[in-house]
């Protein structure tokens, strides 16, 4: 299992697109697009709107179904997004599955404009719509998931784990994932 995370705008699912490109045999479960897809005014779309986090039950719950239902190797974008989740996942999967977290490590000014350029490419999404809400995913990032990442990083036994500086142009950043896989083109 790869777990690719990072803030937002940082090529979680670029990143998790490319390299099933390169070996189709793992399924790309992008936790967020789940999510997104529940229906217009529900708790999670209201959440999610409002750049707030998913109660970790509910994602926990969501994730657990969604990777039951998917025999194999996996890609698993945008999860998890607290310690909670993070602590979750080892305690269940680190036995199931060799786990490699990939941590998209860009400055804030990077996300931000990554996430304009998105914008102005014709996103859909609506947590990139509004300004305000991009600064407070970003907030949330730091105060909620930079803990995981630090546990996972630190605290989490039994798995492999890239940081990977990610601030440069796609390929550059893509070649890096790949050498820290020890998957060539």
């Amino acid at each position: 299992m790869i777990v690719m995370m990072g803030g937002p705008g940082t090529g979680k699912g670029t990143f998790s697109r490319l390299l099933r490109e390169i070996h189709p045999e793992y399924t790309h479960i992008e936790t967020g697009a789940i999510l997104r897809a529940q229906p217009d005014g529900s708790p999670i779309r209201t959440a999610i709107a409002g750049g707030n986090l998913i109660p970790d039950e509910m994602v926990c719950d969501i994730t657990a179904h969604t990777l039951t239902q998917t025999p194999g190797n996996i890609i698993l974008d945008g999860f998890p997004r607290t310690l909670t989740q993070a602590q979750w996942l080892i305690t269940n999967y680190a036995d199931k599955y060799n786990i490699h977290v990939i941590f998209l490590n860009v400055s804030d000014e990077t996300m931000e404009k990554r996430i304009s350029k998105r914008k102005r490419e014709g996103s859909t999404r609506t947590d990139d719509a509004n300004t305000k809400t991009v600064h407070h995913r970003i907030e949330t990032f730091h105060e909620t998931t930079m803990p995981a990442i630090k546990w996972l990083m630190t605290g989490a036994g039994g798995i492999e784990f890239s940081d990977i500086d990610s601030s440069e142009e796609e390929s550059a950043n893509f070649a890096r994932i790949l050498n820290a896989l020890h998957w060539s083109k």
